[in-house]
């Protein structure tokens, strides 16, 4: 539950798209960030995790990728005229297909996601309770489980928050402008992180 409430680039994405799309956008960037997720727990299972944990070349050019796509989102945002949240007013529908696209990518670009996969499911694996990945997996799956316990009631309460303030041309530029610096923030912090 911890994992899941922390702030990171998967929350940011999620309450982002949330505030900014409403609801839709929301559980689209949940899928997104889960599905990214799952790549993560298969990665592990299949014992692809130990690559990124023992190997520094291949940390730093996911870190790397990661950071500069977190930034380029980033910078997107910023650049933003706020119309993508609201349009005078009228509420247009998002494309969502793009918005899952961006958090499968948010998940999996995320080396750190993939280091606390190897470090802490390994932790639940019983001698004589069957394949050691098979219970990877198993263990893995569990944590997108309960993030689809968690995860829905934030994307619910953020657009109930946002919803009266939709009618604001200045709060759509202003929550760009947030959103934007957020994820150059989670960027650059990301590029800054040791293994």
């Amino acid at each position: 539950m911890v994992l899941n409430l922390a702030p990171g680039p998967d929350i940011a994405y999620i309450m982002g798209q949330t505030i900014r799309g409403g609801r839709k956008s929301g559980f689209a960037a949940m899928a997104g960030i889960w599905s990214g997720a799952f790549g993560h727990v298969l990665m592990a299972a299949a014992g692809l995790s130990a690559i990124l944990a023992t190997s520094d070349f291949a940390f730093s050019a996911v870190k790397w990728i990661g950071a500069a796509y977190l930034i380029w989102l980033g910078i997107s945002a910023l650049r933003s005229d706020g119309s993508g949240f609201i349009s005078d007013g009228v509420k247009t529908s998002p494309q969502l297909m793009p918005i899952y696209k961006q958090g499968v990518m948010v998940a999996l670009l995320n080396p750190k996601v993939a280091i606390f996969f190897l470090a802490f499911l390994p932790q639940f694996v019983e001698a004589g309770a069957g394949p050691v990945w098979a219970q990877l997996f198993l263990h893995g799956c569990l944590i997108i489980v309960v993030a689809a316990l968690i995860e829905p009631f934030l994307v619910l309460a953020g657009e109930k928050i946002t919803v009266k303030l939709r009618g604001s041309p200045r709060f759509g530029l202003w929550l760009d402008r947030s959103f934007g610096a957020i994820l150059v923030a989670l960027g650059l912090r990301l590029a800054m992180e040791q293994r």
